[in-house]
């Protein structure tokens, strides 16, 4: 294990916003992984677990304690099937996210195609519940292997013990800072049919007489992605943001029938969808837009996306202060308009 000192973080995330970590580790193996916790715990320094860097807010003062980044790798896949018909990929938590896809969809397996082009690492798409387009990785999370910080014991978590939610897991919900994630098993079912639910992919492939295939919704996702600036392409400015800054607020019908009045007293519709049962899920970027922050906002170091309104975009030196400037501008509108409050969804280091 190299324990290195003063490493810039900015360069470590999508959104190249950040200071330093006062100590830093590349972790390629489990072992790594203990011998770095270990070294925090005895020099008594604060620990943060690093991934792909895409989903987090790093302070401008940095990281006083030890950075750990997870960078095992490896995507080992079954010869045969379980008993349910799957086949099943265990994935290094330092894989790259898309990389593991794109391997999927070659093997023909079902299950993952939707979330292609989501920057990152595997380590991190069971600490939110990554979804998009239709998809959510809970669906083909077969377990979990993680590092318990609380004895120091490896343990293989099953699905139903990772209480998924919207966005949501123990990882950084009830047990937060509890367990690193070092390896995910995911079931994918061979020859299956792509998932092609989404709105956004039935206006892509309108007027198709054959059903894509899964490597042509992959790629489908990805051109979606892109001119949405949510996929990561060098040379594009939309593309130094967090990705979605804020998550679709989850309504109790009371709270959306509030909404619909609001929206109504303006002659708008909400669109909203069923959630849990007897919840709304609601467009956060509705709300945004419709709140005076177009696609586009801002002339200063930060602003928003020119593609998408949930993104908050680092248009070139731009600090951690000025972004929580305009996310609380932002928050503070659509609840004085709409009644809504917008949840983060990046994670906050060193704040």
């Amino acid at each position: 294990m190299e324990l290195l000192e003063n490493i810039p973080l900015a360069p470590l995330t999508t959104i190249r916003i950040g200071g330093a970590a006062k100590y830093f580790v590349d972790a390629h193996s489990i072992e790594e992984v203990q011998q770095a916790v270990a070294s925090s715990r005895s020099r008594e320094l604060p620990l943060f677990v690093l991934g792909g860097g895409s989903n987090l807010l790093v302070s401008d003062r940095g990281w006083p304690g030890l950075v750990l980044r997870i960078a095992i790798p490896g995507i080992e896949q079954s010869s045969r099937h379980d008993e349910h018909g799957r086949i099943i990929f265990d994935v290094g938590a330092g894989e790259s996210w898309d990389r593991f896809v794109s391997r999927a969809v070659m093997a023909h397996c079902a299950g993952v195609e939707c979330l292609s082009g989501i920057p990152g690492s595997v380590g991190g798409t069971p600490v939110q519940n990554v979804g998009a387009y239709g998809q959510e990785v809970s669906e083909t999370i077969e377990s979990v292997q993680v590092l318990d910080l609380k004895d120091g014991q490896l343990r293989e978590l099953c699905r139903e013990a990772c209480g998924f939610g919207y966005r949501s897991s123990i990882f950084n919900g009830s047990e937060r800072g509890r367990f690193i994630v070092l390896r995910v098993r995911y079931a994918l079912t061979p020859e299956g049919k792509p998932c092609s639910r989404y709105a956004d992919l039935q206006r892509h492939f309108a007027g198709r007489e054959t059903q894509p295939n899964l490597a042509e919704t992959r790629e489908a996702v990805r051109h979606i992605r892109a001119l949405k600036g949510m996929l990561i392409v060098p040379g594009d400015a939309d593309c130094f943001s967090a990705g979605s800054f804020f998550k679709n607020p989850v309504l109790t019908l009371e709270q959306h029938q509030d909404l619909e009045r609001r929206a109504a007293s303006r002659g708008l519709a909400v669109p909203s969808y069923p959630a849990l049962q007897t919840h709304m899920k609601v467009s956060a970027a509705w709300l945004v837009e419709r709140s005076g922050f177009a696609k586009g906002h801002g002339d200063g170091r930060v602003g928003i996306s020119s593609k998408h309104a949930l993104a908050i975009v680092n248009r070139g030196e731009a600090t951690a202060v000025e972004v929580l400037a305009l996310k609380d501008q932002i928050q503070h509108r659509v609840e004085a308009i709409w009644g809504v409050h917008l949840e983060m969804e990046p994670v906050m280091v060193g704040f």
